[in-house]
C-alpha cells in the first residue's frame, strides 16, 4: 500500500510510533444495590465484556516517514505559507480604494475600486469617398461649357458688360477624404462629477478653439438631473443629438446640417438636463468664442474666402471690436408609446433664440459678424455650397437704406421616430425665422423623412437619457462561421427652402438610399446614393442694390442641374 506525503506527515505529526494496544473487561452488577463490580460474587450478574473508549482496534501499521521526507514536507509547507501570505497582501492591495482596474469591454477604461475616479480613451475615424454625376447648365439655360469664362470677382455684380457672369469651377469634385479623426478622454471624479474632452484633427484650420468639439464638466445632482459647463452641442433636433457615428445616412439631412450642425453646434456655455426612462428635457445658454471659423465651400460672394456657416458669418473678428453672438436652446422629447426597447414611438420639439452679432467700424461701415445659411445637398467630400444665402447682414454702410441687417434668429423644430422590431421611420421639420432690417417674415425651412429595415435580426438602439439613437450592436458579429453582422437598408426624402422674405439662398429636394453594414458594434461600412429632384438657385443672382450679394457662383451654376452623388464611408470608433 502506498501512502502520500500528506499521510506520512499526518502520521508523523500524530506520532506514528505510538502503540495501539487494547483489552476487554468483564463487568458485574449487584442485583440489589445496582453497583458495578469487576469481579464476580454473590448476588452479582455478568453484564458483559467491555472495551475502553480510548482503545480502538489496531489499524494497519503506517510506514514511518524518513527524516529526509519529513524535512522536505516541512520545507514545502513553509513555501506554501509564504505564497498564501503574499496572495493575501496582494488581495488587500488590489481591493484598496486607491487601486485601479482596466477594462477593454467598450474601449479603454480605467477606474478605481471605490468608483471615485474613472477615465476612458475614446476616438473615431471616418474615411469617405464621393463620386458625382452632374449635368450643369448656366443661369440662362445654355450649356455651361459653351459660355466663355469670366474671371471670378467677389466684388463684381452678377452682370458684367450686359451679359450674365459665369464663374468657374462649376462642378463637384470626385475624391476621397478623411471626414473625421477624433481623439478624446472622458471619465468621472468623486462619482457625481464627469467630464469630456475631444479633439477633431480634421477641424483645425482656422476654426474657433481649433478642432475642439466637446470640452465640458458636468455635475450630476441626482440620477435624472445634471448641469454642465464648457463646450457642448446645442440641445436641438433628434438627428443632431445623435452622434455622427450612429446616424443612418453618411451626412445629416439638409435642414439639420444647415440650421443646426453647420452653425457650429459645439458652443460654450451652461446647460441643464433632466432625464427619466420615458422623457427628457435639455436647455442651454451658449455663446461663441472670439475668432474666425472655417469656410464652407468655395467661390463665395461674401467678403471671406468661403461661406462659413455660423452666427459669426464666417468673418474673423480678430483685430476688430464687437461682442459675440449668444443663444438660448431647449429640447423636450419622450416616448408616449413604449412596449419594449424594440417597439416604441419617439416624439419631440425644439426651440431656440439666437442673437446675431453685427459689428461696425467707427465710421459706421460693416466690419464683421452676420450669419450665413448654406448646404451642399448631402455632399461630404466636396462640400461646396449649392444652396447659399450669402451673409444675411450686408457689407454696406450701417446707414444705407438698402443695407440688410439680420439681428435675430428664431428656430423651431418638431421630430418623431417609430421603431417596430426591424423596421423604423424618422422625420423632422425645422424652421428658422430671420428678424432684422430688410427682412419681412423671412421663414427658412426644411424637412426630411426616411425609413429603415434590418435584413438581419437586429433593431435600432435608442437612449432615453439623451432622446437620441445609440450604438447598434449586432445580434451576431461577422465571422467566417456564418456570422453576418448587422445589415440595414434605408430610403428617404429631403427638402430645404432658403428663399423667403429677403433671403435668397435657393431651394432643392433630394431622394436618397443607403445600406449600412455593421460587422461589429465598433465597425461600420456605409454606401449612399443621392439624386437631386430639383435645384433652384436662380434667386442667388438677385439682390437689392447696396445690399449683400447672396449665394455663390458655384451654387448659381447648379440651377436646374441634374445631379447624382454616390458616397461611401469606412468607420471605426472606440
Amino acid at each position: 500500500m502506498k501512502f502520500s506525503r500528506l499521510t506520512l506527515a499526518i502520521a508523523a505529526t500524530l506520532g506514528a510510533s505510538a502503540s495501539f494496544s487494547a483489552f476487554a473487561m468483564e463487568l458485574y452488577v449487584d442485583t440489589k444495590t445496582k453497583q458495578i463490580y469487576a469481579e464476580p460474587g454473590r448476588g452479582r450478574e455478568l453484564m458483559g465484556s467491555f472495551q475502553k473508549v480510548d482503545d480502538v482496534p489496531a489499524k494497519a501499521a503506517v510506514p514511518a516517514a524518513t527524516q529526509a521526507e519529513v524535512a522536505a514536507i516541512k520545507e514545502d509547507l513553509a513555501l506554501k505559507t509564504n505564497e498564501i501570505k503574499a496572495l493575501s497582501e496582494y488581495a488587500a492591495e488590489a481591493n484598496s480604494p486607491e487601486s485601479a482596474h482596466i477594462s477593454l469591454k467598450d474601449g479603454i477604461h480605467f477606474a478605481t475600486k471605490d468608483g471615485n475616479f474613472s477615465a476612458g480613451i475614446n476616438g473615431r475615424m471616418q474615411v469617405d469617398s464621393q463620386i458625382n454625376d452632374q449635368n450643369l447648365t448656366t443661369p440662362n439655360g445654355g450649356s455651361f461649357q459653351s459660355i466663355p469664362q469670366v474671371p471670378s470677382c467677389p466684388t463684381c455684380d452678377p452682370v458684367v458688360n450686359g451679359s450674365p457672369a459665369v464663374f468657374l469651377p462649376a462642378g463637384l469634385d470626385d475624391g476621397v477624404a478623411l471626414r473625421r479623426a477624433r481623439l478624446g478622454i472622458e471619465g468621472t471624479f468623486f462619482k457625481k462629477t464627469d467630464y469630456k474632452f475631444e479633439y477633431d484633427f480634421t477641424r483645425g484650420n482656422g476654426l474657433n478653439a481649433g478642432g475642439i468639439t466637446d470640452a465640458f464638466i458636468r455635475y450630476n445632482f441626482s440620477n435624472p438631473f445634471s448641469v454642465k459647463v464648457g463646450a457642448f452641442k446645442e440641445p436641438f433636433s433628434l438627428e443632431e443629438a445623435t452622434s455622427n457615428r450612429y446616424t443612418t445616412f453618411i451626412e445629416r439631412n439638409m435642414a439639420v446640417n444647415t440650421f443646426v450642425d453647420n452653425l457650429n453646434t459645439y458652443k460654450v456655455g451652461i446647460g441643464a438636463n433632466y432625464a427619466t426612462d420615458r422623457w427628457q428635457i435639455g436647455s442651454s445658454l451658449q455663446t461663441e468664442g472670439v475668432g474666425g471659423y472655417n469656410a464652407y465651400g468655395n467661390n463665395s460672394l461674401t467678403a471671406s474666402t468661403g461661406s462659413a456657416i455660423n452666427t459669426n458669418g464666417g468673418v474673423n473678428r480678430n483685430g476688430g471690436g464687437g461682442d459675440t453672438g449668444w443663444e438660448v436652446n431647449t429640447r423636450l422629447t419622450g416616448t408616449p408609446w413604449f412596449q419594449s426597447k424594440n417597439k416604441f414611438l419617439h416624439v419631440g420639439a425644439s426651440g431656440s433664440f439666437i442673437n446675431i452679432n453685427n459689428n461696425y467700424s467707427t465710421a459706421g461701415n460693416y466690419s464683421n459678424g452676420g450669419v450665413i445659411f448654406a448646404n451642399g445637398l448631402g455632399g461630404n467630400v466636396d462640400r461646396s455650397s449649392i444652396l447659399n444665402t450669402g451673409n444675411l447682414t450686408s457689407s454696406g454702410a450701417q446707414g444705407n437704406p438698402n443695407a440688410r441687417v439680420a439681428d435675430n434668429l428664431t428656430r423651431f423644430g418638431a421630430e418623431s421616430a417609430l421603431v417596430y422590431n426591424k423596421f423604423s421611420a424618422q422625420g423632422e421639420y425645422i424652421q428658422t425665422n430671420v428678424t432684422g432690417k430688410g427682412y419681412n417674415n423671412a421663414a427658412l425651412d426644411g424637412y426630411y423623412g426616411y425609413v429603415t429595415y434590418f435584413l438581419t435580426n437586429d433593431s435600432r438602439n435608442y437612449k432615453a437619457k439623451t432622446g437620441a439613437w445609440d450604438r447598434i450592436k449586432p445580434t451576431r458579429n461577422f465571422d467566417m462561421n456564418g456570422g453576418w453582422g448587422a445589415w440595414e437598408l434605408a430610403a428617404g426624402y429631403d427638402h430645404m427652402n432658403l428663399n423667403s422674405g429677403g433671403a435668397l439662398g435657393g431651394s432643392a429636394s433630394t431622394v436618397k438610399g443607403g445600406i449600412n453594414w455593421f460587422p461589429h458594434s465598433h465597425l461600420r461600412v456605409s454606401a449612399n446614393y443621392i439624386h437631386a429632384l430639383d435645384i433652384n438657385t436662380a434667386t442667388q443672382m438677385t439682390y437689392a442694390q447696396g445690399g449683400s450679394k447672396p449665394g455663390t457662383t458655384q451654387g448659381q451654376a447648379f440651377n436646374g442641374a441634374q445631379l447624382d452623388m454616390f458616397e461611401t464611408r469606412m468607420q471605426v470608433d472606440w
